[in-house]
């Protein structure tokens, strides 16, 4: 199984995202079986580390996002990934008119069976909205984990 993790500029909510998923694929047992990657639908970013106050969270939440780079999302993504997560309806929006493949396209959140459906962006927030961010990565997560369970 490969999982794609999208947002924006891919700094704060999709590497999050990636680093938490990882650290729980590993928990689980699952790292062997699962790849996890993250992308932006902008390339602004590129090579740029994640967000500072998303790495701040996510140190003292026990994960550690501070090796991932930001990419932008290339048409070869759509056929070499099972499912792409975007993380707000924009991003599904710009996902869906770029070249499809293969890949499952789903809102993050969605495809968690969460009870929200978009990942709001914390960007232009407070270091809150990134403990925010966080909880609802974690929640989502969780339920993911317990999905590919079933799956794999």
């Amino acid at each position: 199984m490969r999982i794609l993790m999208v947002c924006l500029g891919n700094i704060c909510r999709s590497p999050s995202a990636e680093g938490v998923l990882r650290h729980k694929l590993k928990q689980a047992g699952l790292v062997d079986k699962v790849f996890v990657d993250s992308a932006g639908i902008g390339g602004w970013h590129e090579g740029d580390t994640p967000d500072k106050r998303a790495q701040k969270v996510a140190k003292n939440r026990g994960y550690d996002i501070s090796g991932l780079g930001a990419r932008q999302i290339q048409p070869d993504d759509f056929s070499s990934f099972d499912v792409i997560l975007g993380m707000d309806h924009n991003n599904i929006k710009a996902l869906k008119q770029m070249p499809q493949g293969s890949a499952v396209i789903d809102l993050f959140l969605n495809y968690a069976h969460a009870e929200r459906t978009e990942m709001v962006d914390p960007y232009y927030g407070d270091m809150q909205d990134f403990d925010q961010m966080f909880d609802l990565l974690e929640v989502g997560c969780d339920a993911i984990i317990q999905r590919l369970k079933g799956q794999l």
